[in-house]
């Protein structure tokens, strides 16, 4: 990881980015070289990551040929624009966000107990309500669907909130966000405010 200072290493900030994203990005190698890359809902359950498909496709065949798989997620925050500082080269703009990179092996799930347990653990997040219908092996769309699990082989985490800024700055910064107010400004702005002295 080249921004050394953005690099995060609790592994429960990891887990908790991993379990707020709904959407990541697969990438798989495809059968002509290329990276092939694929949007999948997912579920970060018992350290693999989950997801489910049908039985046949491009990522499934690509997995076949070689498991090796890289799968990210990424939540963008606050778009720093010009308006701060007008005066500032229009390139010193900035995204801060977080991000997850997993490597690892994608395998298909063969044994039905843990294909059943990670479907309801897909479904619990993305309904994010308990009284949805537990899904059990005797439902029809277990056996019509596939779940893959990719175990990861090296795990990076990395949030973006200045901290190559001295703290008189990114308190500065940090105020600006707070006062402009769009979506991903607060949780940025206090984040900011927390690596002060850091």
């Amino acid at each position: 990881m080249r921004r050394k200072q953005c690099a995060v290493t609790d592994q429960a900030r990891t887990h908790e980015i991993l379990t707020r994203c709904r959407v990541g990005r697969l990438a798989t190698v495809g059968s002509d070289g290329y990276p092939y890359i694929t949007p999948v809902n997912y579920i970060f359950y018992k350290g693999s990551v989950y997801f489910h498909c049908a039985h046949k496709g491009e990522k499934l065949d690509n997995i076949a040929r070689d498991n090796r798989v890289c799968f990210e997620v990424d939540i963008p925050l606050s778009y720093f624009d010009l308006a701060y500082d007008p005066t500032r080269p229009p390139c010193q703009v900035h995204q801060f966000y977080h991000c997850v990179i997993i490597r690892g092996r994608a395998e298909i799930v063969e044994d039905t107990v843990e294909k059943v347990a990670s479907l309801n653990a897909l479904m619990a997040a993305h309904e994010e309500r308990p009284d949805f219908d537990l899904i059990t092996d005797e439902i029809p769309a277990v056996s019509l669907c596939t779940v893959v699990a990719i175990r990861p082989e090296t795990v990076s985490c990395k949030s973006d909130m200045a901290q190559n800024k001295i703290d008189e700055e990114r308190g500065r910064m940090a105020a600006y966000l707070k006062k402009r107010g769009l979506p991903g400004d607060d949780e940025a702005a206090r984040l900011m405010a927390e690596k002060k002295g850091n």
